[in-house]
């Protein structure tokens, strides 16, 4: 016969036992961590060159370094580039609330709150634009509002040389001219 205290234990073991659950999803779930950088800095400052000339300049309030399968540079609280000419003057700007640079492909997207700005004053707005550094080439396939001198052209999706100089607005939804003698009371 049994004492009740072996009676007891074996119960509790079962119970134990019983209750123990070894689902591979949930396991996964409780030791997937996320990936932490390999670099921090603050307050940056990124120049990026071909053949001895300055093409651009990053700032930027914070950058993470993560080294994956496809190594990138992350820009959480947004960063401006400066595109340059052969002579170091500003083409055009570029800033956003967020960035990321994927460092293999070459390529960066700027998200939330994207502007550019060229040399001749027109400005671009978007949420979310691709810089192709192989290419040269700024591209969106989201809604984008360029405001010019005399109109705002807005449609969906968009292609533009790198310092925005020349561009090209897919899926056209609507062109506004700005004139001010159109808007003035009569007299």
């Amino acid at each position: 016969m049994l004492s009740k205290k072996t009676v007891l234990i074996l119960l509790f073991s079962t119970f134990v036992f019983a209750s123990c659950e070894n689902d591979i999803e949930k396991v996964k779930l409780l030791s997937d961590h996320k990936i932490a950088p390999v670099e921090t800095a603050s307050v940056i400052r990124i120049i990026y060159s071909d053949s001895a000339k300055v093409q651009m300049e990053i700032s930027a309030k914070e950058l993470n370094r993560f080294e994956t399968e496809n190594p990138y540079i992350e820009m959480p609280k947004g960063f401006q580039a400066n595109f340059f000419d052969d002579s170091m003057h500003v083409k055009s700007k570029l800033t956003a609330d967020y960035g990321i640079r994927y460092e293999r492909d070459q390529k960066m997207e700027a998200r939330k709150n994207v502007v550019v700005v060229n040399e001749k004053g027109e400005t671009l707005n978007t949420e979310h634009l691709i810089w192709d550094e192989r290419t040269e080439k700024l591209r969106s396939d989201e809604f984008v509002k360029i405001t010019t001198k005399g109109e705002i052209i807005m449609g969906t999706g968009f292609e533009a040389n790198q310092d925005f100089s020349k561009y090209k607005i897919f899926n056209i939804k609507g062109t506004i001219p700005i004139n001010s003698n159109n808007h003035a009371p009569n007299s």
